[in-house]
């Protein structure tokens, strides 16, 4: 058998990503030249940039039939994430699946806006507790920030808590992030996480009725239970808004993302639960993403920072 004929009339990456996508888009993914890339790069194991480097490297039959799955899932809507199994999230690696909610760029605005009103406190040692905390992403990232934070991640899904339980340690945090199954503050009571100087959460914000006409890949992948924020997507800040002051040491704060016009009501939501120091916390485009209340009296609040 000519080996060297056989290798050279296998398809080529630079011939496999075009025609993969032109696939992608006929099936109206309009990434599709991105998320062409990202799968033929996760099949193949290398980044990105390498396809181009090896542009006429051959695939082998187990790799092109790989390919062929992950694109006929993709072209199902899945999310890239889902198929991948992956997702990067302040430059750490998290595994995440339907089970979990897939973290978004959004949500670093939230984790950096948390780690860096500690550090002017002067709090190298905080207590922190994410509710709802799905794939660990958000507890996990504070925690490789502040080496010295102690984290309780908690959410009302068992299933999503396994998942975070798998990130926690691939990531070597074991010990600093713990988990725990309940509803709200429900897994704080008689523990060392029931007086918290810092509460965060990505809690569900969408309304109900808008669910269904969410992108595909959200409202037919993702899982309801950690978009679903109830008639007007604003349930869960009253309810966390209702615990939070007697939960908030002298020094503490919540940190809540929201979602698109949601910032005022949630700000008013806090103000009414007695948080004060209301504080809207925007991307770089100028986009609010988050708001933080604080304790009354606070040294060092809002007008510090």
């Amino acid at each position: 058998m000519n080996t060297a004929a056989t290798t050279s009339q296998a398809p080529q990456l630079i011939d496999i990503l075009r025609r993969s996508t032109d696939f992608l888009a006929r099936n109206r993914i309009e990434s599709a030249r991105l998320d062409a890339e990202v799968l033929l790069a996760d099949v193949l194991g290398v980044d990105r940039i390498q396809l181009y480097v090896q542009y006429d490297r051959p695939l082998i039959p187990d790799e092109l039939e790989r390919y062929r799955d992950a694109l006929k899932r993709r072209a199902r809507r899945m999310p890239v994430a889902y198929v991948t199994g992956r997702r990067e999230f302040m430059s750490l690696d998290f595994a995440v699946d339907g089970r979990v909610l897939i973290p978004r760029p959004d949500t670093e605005v939230l984790v950096e806006a948390v780690c860096s009103r500690l550090a002017a406190l002067g709090i190298d040692d905080p207590i922190v507790v994410d509710i709802g905390t799905g794939s660990g992403a958000i507890a996990c990232a504070i925690s490789q920030e502040l080496p010295g934070a102690r984290l309780l991640a908690t959410d009302i899904s068992g299933d999503a808590l396994e998942v975070a339980e798998s990130n926690v340690a691939r990531l070597g945090l074991t010990g600093r992030v713990f988990l725990a199954q309940g509803d709200l503050y429900e897994p704080t009571v008689g523990t060392e996480f029931e007086r918290m100087d810092v509460l965060v959460s990505n809690p569900p914000y969408v309304p109900s009725r808008d669910i269904p006409s969410l992108a595909p890949e959200i409202s037919r992948y993702e899982p309801h239970l950690a978009l679903d924020g109830g008639q007007d997507g604003l349930d869960f800040y009253r309810r966390i808004a209702e615990g939070a002051p007697s939960r908030l040491t002298g020094r503490g704060f919540v940190a809540l993302e929201v979602g698109d016009g949601q910032a005022t009501s949630v700000s008013e939501i806090l103000a009414d639960a007695g948080l004060v120091d209301l504080e809207p916390i925007c991307d770089y485009s100028g986009d609010t993403r988050a708001v933080i209340g604080w304790a009354p009296g606070v040294r060092g609040g809002a007008d510090e920072l």
